[in-house]
């Protein structure tokens, strides 16, 4: 039991460093092609999936006490929150970017892309780093071919939960703006953590990138079942956090009038306006 956590542990760190690694060398190889956000929000997303990955077997197939299963949680968080400096990892959080008008609508669907394709390398890369056998823990999951069995009991109740989690989650993040990165991470990580605790019907993902890397192999649910909690569900849950809690930060401004301007200043108009 203990030689398994050790394994896992260190391969969970190694996923951390190599991505740090990573990330850190890409930016400074794509800095003047303005691609570097892009390969921020792949390896970040990448390296989220991969630990949620390891973090699930050392709960489903090493059975893992449970509070020990929430502290690393809690750590994972923690070290995610710190290490992925401008990357979002998340497509529900990044529709709030796009709420904000922190980002235009191309460069979230980019972002989103770049989330469900590091979500679909991860679901490649974890089973090949399991099938090394290195730990008896692992040796079991190849034995059972990977298999997964999914936490959802009634779809209807675990979207509910799922709306319940993202709109908390979010509305912590949105809250805890004002603190310094240091301080925000650990509350940001311990809202995580109790939306996990609270959450076990669905595993409290929250995210649907991460969902589609680590639930939608596992038997037991229709691909419709699992679209509409993890994916519908967190979309809603962010829905009603943006009307609820950032909509009236947002006033609506009167309409402005445009002024009458005469033919001859179109052009200067044009040249402001229109670089």
């Amino acid at each position: 039991y203990s030689a398994d956590v050790a394994v896992s542990l260190v391969l969970l760190a190694v996923v951390v460093l190599l991505s740090d690694l990573v990330r850190r060398m890409l930016g400074r190889v794509l800095a003047q092609t303005g691609f570097q956000v892009h390969a921020a929000e792949f390896v970040s997303t990448l390296q989220l999936c991969c630990c949620t990955h390891e973090l699930r077997v050392l709960s489903d197939v090493g059975k893992i006490e449970r509070r020990f299963a929430h502290t690393l949680t809690y750590v994972a968080a923690v070290v995610h929150g710190l290490t992925f400096r401008d990357a979002i990892g998340n497509p529900a959080c990044t529709l709030v970017h796009t709420y904000r008008q922190k980002l235009v609508p191309s460069a979230a669907l980019w972002r989103i892309a770049c989330q469900f394709a590091a979500a679909a390398t991860a679901r490649v890369l974890m089973p090949l780093a399991w099938s090394l056998g290195v730990s008896s823990m692992h040796m079991r999951h190849r034995a059972g071919e990977f298999q997964c069995t999914s936490p959802i009991d009634a779809p209807l109740a675990a979207t509910a939960v799922e709306i319940a989690c993202a709109f908390a989650v979010q509305t912590a993040v949105t809250h805890t703006r004002s603190l310094e990165e240091k301080y925000r991470v650990h509350a940001v990580a311990a809202v995580i953590t109790t939306a996990v605790y609270a959450g076990p019907s669905t595993g409290a993902v929250f995210n649907p990138a991460l969902a589609f890397s680590t639930q939608f192999r596992c038997d037991g649910r229709s691909l419709s079942e699992y679209c509409l909690v993890y994916w519908l569900g967190p979309v809603l849950g962010i829905v009603h956090m943006c009307a609820s809690v950032l909509a009236p930060n947002y006033p609506t401004a009167a309409p402005a009038t445009r002024p009458r301007i005469s033919g001859r200043k179109w052009m200067d108009v044009f040249h402001v306006h229109c670089p």
